[in-house]
């Protein structure tokens, strides 16, 4: 794992391919990982330059801004803290100085072509994109223009009071709720209702903005209101629009109308907190008469006064998600001492049965000898041809029993503390 510190450090002191040996990666690559963790690198010819003397003066990286990644890893993004440390230090960092920010801001500029580039859906319905790292904006064909509208205009509100928007930081483990779509949200969720909330779009990572060192994840959405329809035709038209054939003498109409829940070309905002065990949300929706846009400066102000009881709410949740590690730390510990006392008592039980099985089995060897050492005895009182012949038989009959030294029976036993070692000796 390597900090932005170190990285910089690195590409300043030697070239970019060389520097990416030592990570067993492409130059290209380790200029991407520098962009992402926002480390300037050196330019195109620097090297050549520095040779004679004339190669610019290196640049001082850049403070890490609230969402920023801070390390790098090669096995994957490093594990983040529920809540940064400097988000509850007492005395938190001054906000970024407030600026008039205008144009297009970074999170909506081309996001456009990939909200139009999409799964089919059914005419009407909310856009579903192939990508999934784009700006948390859920719309309509029809409404993707207005949604797209109002985020550049919120993002730039936020940037220009000093609160940076972005991308929630992969290593974050940042979660993003359902936001509900229906204008009228539901009381009850049917089994319908649930199944198409499946095929809702949803972004890989939440849209965030950082009030000092808070982060609020940011979600838009096209409404759908219900509406009337009638299916004509092979299609679901509104009811308003339906205008009846004249109808001849025998004329049945073989239309038939039900409610369907569709954009409404008005928008929903909702804020809320990307920790999850914090509930802080709040949510803003257009009517007939009054838009989002309109209630920008009041949705900027709402965030900003609701970021000190925020704050306190994670630093909340941080001391009870900590509480039941340690109570689980605590479980977890009477469980292997559990364990071990139970591997213990086994361990001896079955070192006592091996024990009495190797007496047995010499036991039973010893009086297999004595029967051994009779016949021998007998067959010393025998004529010498029987007696051969009866002492040839005996060998076989030893060698067939096999062993018989008692060490060969005594050797494999093994003592208690060679089938387990208790956690007191494994510490040592």
């Amino acid at each position: 794992m390597v900090s932005r510190e170190e990285l910089s450090e690195l590409v300043w002191s030697m070239p970019m391919t060389k520097a990416a040996t030592k990570f067993s990666v492409s130059g290209s690559y380790l200029a991407r990982i520098c962009a992402l963790l926002r480390v300037p690198r050196p330019e195109r010819g620097y090297w050549a330059k520095l040779e004679v003397g004339k190669a610019p003066a290196r640049p001082v990286l850049p403070e890490a801004l609230p969402g920023d990644q801070l390390f790098w890893s090669q096995e994957g993004d490093p594990p983040a803290p529920r809540f940064r440390a400097e988000a509850v230090t007492p005395t938190p960092p001054k906000p970024r100085a407030r600026r008039s920010v205008t144009g297009i801001h970074g999170l909506i500029q081309g996001a456009k072509q990939h909200y139009e580039t999409g799964y089919k859906i059914e005419e009407g319905q909310l856009l579903r994109p192939y990508k999934r790292h784009l700006v948390d904006v859920s719309a309509s064909a029809v409404g993707l223009d207005k949604a797209l509208a109002f985020a550049n205009d919120l993002f730039n509100a936020f940037e220009s009071a000093g609160h940076r928007v972005c991308f929630a930081p992969s290593n974050e483990p940042f979660l993003r709720p359902h936001v509900d779509e229906h204008e009228e949200i539901l009381k009850s969720k049917s089994q319908e209702y649930i199944y198409n909330n499946r095929h809702l779009w949803a972004p890989l990572r939440p849209t965030v903005v950082y009030v000092v060192t808070v982060p609020f994840g940011l979600a838009i959405i096209e409404m759908k209101e219900a509406v009337l329809m009638r299916f004509v035709n092979g299609k679901y038209i509104r009811e308003s629009d339906y205008r009846p054939p004249k109808r001849a003498r025998h004329y049945e109409d073989q239309t038939w109308t039900t409610t369907e829940h569709i954009p409404c070309n008005r928008m929903r905002f909702v804020a809320y907190s990307p920790y999850r065990d914090v509930s802080w949300s709040i949510s803003f929706q257009e009517t007939a008469g009054q838009t989002l846009t309109q209630d920008i400066a009041k949705i900027v102000r709402s965030i900003e006064n609701s970021s000190e009881q925020v704050r306190g709410e994670i630093i909340e949740a941080e001391r009870r998600a900590e509480a039941r590690l340690q109570e689980q730390r605590e479980l977890n510990a009477r469980w292997a001492r559990e364990e071990d006392q139970r591997q213990i008592a086994r361990s001896i039980k079955e070192s006592r049965e091996q024990l009495e099985q190797v007496i047995q089995s010499w036991a039973a060897v010893v009086s297999i000898e004595q029967f051994f050492n009779g016949v021998e005895a007998r067959a010393g009182t025998l004529p010498e041809a029987e007696r051969g012949k009866v002492l040839e038989h005996l060998q076989l009959a030893r060698e067939l029993i096999g062993t018989q030294d008692p060490l060969d029976f005594f050797r494999p036993w093994k003592t208690p503390s060679e089938r387990f070692k208790p956690m007191a000796e494994k510490r040592m």
